[in-house]
């Protein structure tokens, strides 16, 4: 099959006009899969010569930067006249590829996104425009080598970039000479010249744009943010947890970055390329070629490996500038050094709150039923960290459906058989890439008896007597989940990280796990309450 035809073709569907309803199809990544399956099996027998992206950028004329796709992809453009077979794929699929053609942000509720078989929830917009780019191959564009905002000779304000980068990121110019000097621009570059189209179209020009219309408007969008899909069985609607977030939701940065790692994977493969319904199938499944660090339960730490923050904070400035040539009108009269601004505190704030977070699967997620009583709110920042493991269930779990089916397992014994409000633990750690929140950062567990009003309560899900859990589940406690929470103010900087049993009469966390836990900064030598 010809991967670029059938994306194409795929595209052409999504935002053909169409009549009738909407498509009565759960919105599942499983479905996005079987129209592009499809499609490879009955229709594209030879390569055709159309682009993918023309028909989004053709048929979106409404887009904010719609200009930015036809620069960065416009070798597709030229053939985007050819209408798509309605017929090839069926009427509820036509339906629901409509459905999700667009990404959008309105009243709360979220459009143009599907429930991915890990769990989370993903824009099929920049994931298929990521797949386009990244089939054209050559990653690099030339950009317009004339002035483009302010005049040429700019003199320090370009000089000074590695210091403004290394403001925003707590450090010393000296010390960012070494890693920002050679990805940020210097004296002798005056304007960008070239441009990296994945990342651009994917992620940088929505990423910059977002941030610089909140540095107008003084109020910092909202990053990442999740929501709760109406019927998990069969999803239809989904509602956002923060009804006034901004358009950069966690769906939209999941397709995003999604995007990004499989365009990249396909500009590095060679002829003739895997068909894109068994690609979104292994990254959407075990993994990529077999290798279950390659699949959307990692996308995070794989996306953190893809490019370096202060090379992404250059692609952002460069998309930027590129914008402000291809939209007049649309912050013209800012200078470089401002956009260079913009860029570096929106990849920072990317780099802190998303990629160097741990994702968490809000309650809705895995199906939690509701607290039972009035929960009592924590008084923030907390102190303390209190490590568990579950013990039973004792397997470990590598997958969403069985992560979300212990959740509820332990909820239901919570509270039906020791009368809890509701699982005791703030958040749950599972073997598939994941957190889980139980109480969350805000209500009080009951997690360790006697202290949960002063910390937080994070249990792995296995029994860890002999063994210990996977080494992506240890960073997250480790590491990535306390850094997260010290940022937004949940944590204490000098927190003190204890083992359940260091408190209360138990085995728990088991002594695999403890006696690992005893060499982790943070660990206090505890033996009951009267340390603490």
């Amino acid at each position: 099959m010809k991967a670029r035809g059938v994306l194409q073709i795929l595209l052409g569907l999504l935002l053909w006009p169409q009549s009738g309803t909407a498509s009565s199809l759960p919105l599942v990544m499983d479905s996005i899969i079987q129209a592009l399956a499809e499609l490879e099996q009955k229709v594209l027998m030879t390569e055709t010569n159309s682009s993918a992206s023309a028909w989004i950028l053709s048929a979106n004329n409404s887009s904010p930067h719609n200009s930015l796709h036809q620069r960065l992809l416009r070798k597709a453009l030229s053939h985007h006249t050819i209408e798509p077979d309605l017929h090839s794929l069926s009427p509820e699929l036509q339906a629901l590829i409509s459905e999700v053609a667009q990404h959008s942000v309105k009243d709360g509720q979220e459009y143009g996104v599907v429930l991915a078989p890990d769990g989370s929830t993903v824009a099929v917009k920049p994931l298929l425009i990521g797949l386009e780019a990244g089939l054209q191959e050559h990653s690099v564009t030339n950009l317009p080598s004339d002035c483009l905002a302010t005049p040429c000779d700019t003199g320090n304000t370009l000089t000074n970039i590695g210091a403004i980068w290394s403001g925003l990121m707590g450090t010393s110019t000296n010390a960012s000479s070494t890693d920002v000097g050679t990805a940020l621009p210097n004296d002798k570059a005056k304007t960008p010249t070239t441009v990296d189209r994945l990342l651009a179209v994917i992620l940088a020009g929505d990423l910059g744009l977002t941030f610089l219309h909140g540095s107008q408007t003084q109020i910092p969008p909202g990053l990442g943010t999740e929501g709760c899909w109406n019927k998990l069985s069969a999803p239809r609607v989904f509602t956002l947890l923060d009804p006034k977030a901004s358009s950069l939701t966690m769906a939209f940065l999941n397709g995003a970055l999604d995007g990004a790692l499989l365009g990249n994977h396909l500009s590095q493969v060679s002829r003739p390329r895997p068909p894109l319904s068994h690609l979104l199938r292994e990254y959407y499944g075990a993994g990529v070629a077999g290798d279950p660090r390659f699949r959307s339960n990692f996308r995070r730490q794989n996306g953190a490996a893809l490019t370096s923050a202060a090379a992404l904070a250059k692609q952002v400035w460069k998309a930027l500038v590129l914008l402000q040539r291809l939209e007049p009108g649309q912050h013209q009269n800012m200078s470089q050094e401002e956009l260079v601004q913009v860029a570096a505190f929106a990849t920072k704030e990317l780099t802190e709150t998303f990629l160097g977070c741990p994702a968490i699967l809000p309650r809705c997620r895995w199906g939690a039923a509701p607290y039972r009583g009035n929960p009592t709110p924590l008084r923030l920042p907390l102190g303390f960290l209190y490590v568990h493991h579950t013990y039973v269930p004792a397997p470990p779990c590598t997958t969403f459906q069985r992560c979300a089916a212990n959740m509820r397992s332990m909820q239901h014994f919570h509270q039906d058989v020791r009368h809890w409000d509701d699982i005791g633990y703030s958040f749950v750690v599972g073997s598939d890439g994941y957190v889980y929140e139980g109480r969350g950062w805000h209500w009080v567990g009951a997690h360790t008896l006697g202290h949960n009003s002063r910390g937080f309560g994070v249990a792995f899900v296995g029994n860890y007597t002999g063994s210990l859990p996977s080494d992506a589940a240890l960073n997250t406690v480790r590491d990535v989940l306390p850094s997260c929470a010290i940022r937004a103010g949940h944590l204490q900087p000098d927190y003190k990280l204890l083992g359940h049993r260091q408190l209360v009469h138990t085995d728990c966390p088991g002594n695999a796990l403890f006696n690992l836990l005893r060499t982790w900064p943070h660990f206090t030598e505890a033996e009951n309450q009267k340390l603490l």
